[in-house]
């Protein structure tokens, strides 16, 4: 007994003795190596300039009055479509028909008390039946007024008994990246939703050529709420939620909108012309980067480098040239084509900008007056804008339209035949034509497999029929 009263006493013993030793040296020297590989923050300001927005400003915003303003000016919109599948032996022995009624949902943004809705033109595409839901459950029919598929943008309209809640476009020109924002809309059917980000980005391009310029938020923006608003604090519309980039289908960080000067401009053109009025500068070129300046031996890396200035438009009758570079228009900064495609988007044909740029290092200023567009491009011969009096003179024509840029998988050909820019068409679909405008509306109604027959009176004065694809 003594003995196993011993050997405990030992353990004991010697398990303190291990305790404190590990306490007294290991553990210390555990938390010394610790301590070495912990690195503190170091805060260091990136901005000594003072600003009108700071952390402190941020903690005192209130997103409430701005969601208060916004949800019920916010609505459900259903599309019922047809489709066509292939039938089963299933569907053949049920009696199922191969058009089915599909439908889709989206959101909408009430603009005016009287009913006016703007919303994307996806959202509405190929619809049979187009129903709203308002925020108070009341469902009401609504019909197109217009659409804009370049922009993605369209007009509905419902009609009610009483005045309607609305939103009040703001200046999405002036809108800052940062700024707090929120998206309102219907994402997965689940109505009167509202999310708050910032904005990440502007005249953002989705396709790479340069024929987008969206607003880019982190603001969670899901399928459903294509079309609804996005808003500053001040609840605002600054923009029409439309895009999201996802490898899901679903949100995972970034969301796009039109911009709402954009936007407004598209709507009030379809109110008032029936269709979209775009003004045109009248210049040709590509923004300017690191590699670009080097190619073209400039000192900018920033800035719309104009290559070709179309004759008889704007640019050419205000003196801009080949070599130039735009900087600014208006107050809008240029710095890539994104920028000035997304400013004149929000312009109409008459309309006077400033535009600032550099020739030789030098800055200048100069106006434009700004076009209708007076181009149009057919596939299959090239560029083709209207022909002048002269130009019909010169060729003894009474009617036509001028070829100004041959190209496509034709080029060769009419090269050969003698065809070239300068050229006269006459003829389309045995139309005569006078104009582009001519031109659209008759390809817009030909039949697709129908081919396309085109007269061209050459430099000799000859007429050529040609059967085009």
């Amino acid at each position: 007994m003594k003995k196993i009263t011993t050997l405990v006493l030992v353990s004991v013993f010697g398990g303190a003795i291990t305790l404190g030793t590990y306490k007294v040296f290991l553990e210390e020297e555990q938390t010394i190596t610790q301590s070495e590989k912990t690195y503190q923050p170091i805060f260091q300001p990136v901005n000594y300039k003072a600003s009108n927005t700071n952390l402190a400003a941020i903690e005192g915003i209130d997103f409430t009055s701005a969601a208060e303003k916004t949800l019920d000016a916010v609505v459900h919109i259903k599309n019922v479509t047809s489709t066509s599948q292939r039938l089963t032996m299933r569907d053949l022995l049920l009696g199922r028909e191969q058009q089915r009624k599909q439908l889709g949902t989206g959101s909408g943004v009430i603009i005016s008390p009287d009913g006016y809705i703007i919303t994307n033109n996806h959202v509405i595409d190929a619809s049979e039946e187009l129903s709203v839901t308002l925020n108070d459950n009341r469902t009401l029919v609504a019909k197109i007024v217009g659409t804009d598929p370049k922009t993605d943008i369209a007009l509905l309209k419902i009609e009610s008994d009483y005045v309607l809640p609305y939103a009040t476009f703001g200046d999405s020109d002036t809108a800052k990246i940062g700024e707090w924002v929120l998206a309102v809309g219907n994402p997965f059917n689940l109505t009167s939703t509202v999310t708050a980000g910032i904005i990440s980005a502007k005249s953002r391009d989705l396709t790479g050529n340069s024929s987008q310029s969206f607003i880019q938020t982190d603001a969670a923006v899901n399928p459903g709420n294509s079309g609804g608003a996005l808003v500053n604090t001040n609840g605002q519309l600054i923009g029409i939620n439309t895009a999201i980039t996802s490898q899901t289908g679903s949100y995972i960080g970034y969301s796009f909108a039109v911009p709402s000067n954009i936007a407004k401009k598209v709507v009030q053109d379809i109110m008032e012309f029936g269709n979209v009025q775009n003004g045109i500068l009248g210049v040709r070129g590509g923004s300017l980067n690191s590699n670009a300046a080097e190619k073209l031996g400039v000192g900018e890396t920033e800035g719309f480098y104009i290559d070709d200035v179309e004759e008889d438009t704007g640019a050419d009758i205000a003196g801009l040239r080949s070599g130039d570079i735009i900087k600014r228009i208006d107050n809008v900064e240029i710095k890539k084509l994104s920028d000035l495609k997304g400013y004149l988007d929000t312009k109409r044909p008459d309309d006077k900008i400033n535009v600032y740029y550099l020739r030789n290092g030098v800055q200048q200023l100069t106006e434009v007056t700004l076009f209708k567009n007076n181009t149009y491009t057919i596939p299959a011969i090239g560029v083709i804008k209207n022909a002048k009096s002269k130009d019909l003179n010169n060729y003894k024509l009474k009617n036509g339209v001028k070829i100004v840029k041959l190209m496509g998988i034709y080029y060769n050909y009419f090269a050969s035949e003698g065809i070239e820019e300068g050229n006269i068409i006459t003829t389309i679909n045995n139309t005569k034509v006078n104009s582009i405008d001519d031109v659209q509306q008759i390809i817009k109604n030909r039949d697709i497999l129908q081919p396309l027959s085109i007269e061209i009176v050459n430099s000799k004065g000859q007429t050529r029929r040609y059967g085009l694809k």
